[in-house]
């Protein structure tokens, strides 16, 4: 399996999709979502997972990976750019906007694409895609420890697909 994005060319994310985008919630968090296509998956994929995580913000969000975008029971193989904010067929995830480093942003604009913003130098961040064998048991507003234990005993494949924002 692989997962490609039009929206990292040569390693480096596109502004749009972060900061320096012209795409933000009420409390100036980029939502723009990354656009993504799998190719080459597993056969009896029945869903996709995704999370997007930044760990280059350990030294500043005080010792944890900040999460960007938890989505689950994903079944078409292209998510075009912004559909974190349009699309109603799959279900997503609380991003690290919510905890205390994020400003506490509340769980409903938490449940969405929250945008790459280093505070601090260019971050590397990852897009983990995981096929699945079956749907997950998952509503709109789950945890990352959610995902992982429903995902538990049903990936088939994975793949990381890596890119650098600027500061």
């Amino acid at each position: 399996m692989k997962v490609v994005s039009a929206g990292i060319k040569n390693g480096v994310i596109e502004d749009k999709y972060g900061k320096h985008g012209d795409h933000f919630n009420q409390n100036g968090v980029p939502t723009w979502s990354l656009p993504f296509e799998i190719l080459d998956a597993p056969e009896h994929a029945k869903s996709f997972a995704v999370l997007l995580e930044d760990k280059d913000a350990y030294p500043v969000s005080g010792g944890f990976s900040w999460v960007h975008w938890l989505a689950a029971n994903i079944t078409r193989r292209k998510i075009e750019e912004n559909e974190s904010q349009i699309a109603t067929d799959f279900v997503q995830g609380v991003n690290s906007w919510i905890s205390i480093q994020g400003g506490q942003q509340s769980k409903e604009l938490s449940s969405f694409y929250g945008g790459m913003a280093p505070p601090n130098e260019p971050h590397l961040y990852e897009l983990h895609v995981y096929a699945l064998d079956t749907m997950l048991d998952l509503n709109n507003g789950f945890m990352l420890n959610d995902l992982f234990h429903a995902m538990e005993g049903h990936i088939l494949d994975q793949y990381t697909l890596k890119g650098e924002y600027r500061n």
